[in-house]
């Protein structure tokens, strides 16, 4: 049996129609200097591209 890559699980999640999200970057510190534009969307999750999409699936094999 194939063991869950945990790196993998704790930054990634499948969602109920399959699709891979991943949260977005640069939301830690220094957000004065990020526009409110720039902030607001990287609140969101977002889909992983297609390529990099298959590689996360094989580090997570049971969800």
């Amino acid at each position: 049996m194939q063991k869950t890559k945990k790196a993998i699980a704790k930054r990634f999640k499948v969602t109920g129609s399959g699709k891979i999200m991943h949260r977005s970057p640069n939301r830690r510190h220094l957000l004065t200097n990020k526009s409110v534009k720039q902030k607001r969307r990287s609140g969101r999750d977002r889909p992983t591209s297609a390529s990099y999409s298959s590689i996360v699936r094989k580090g997570m094999p049971h969800s």
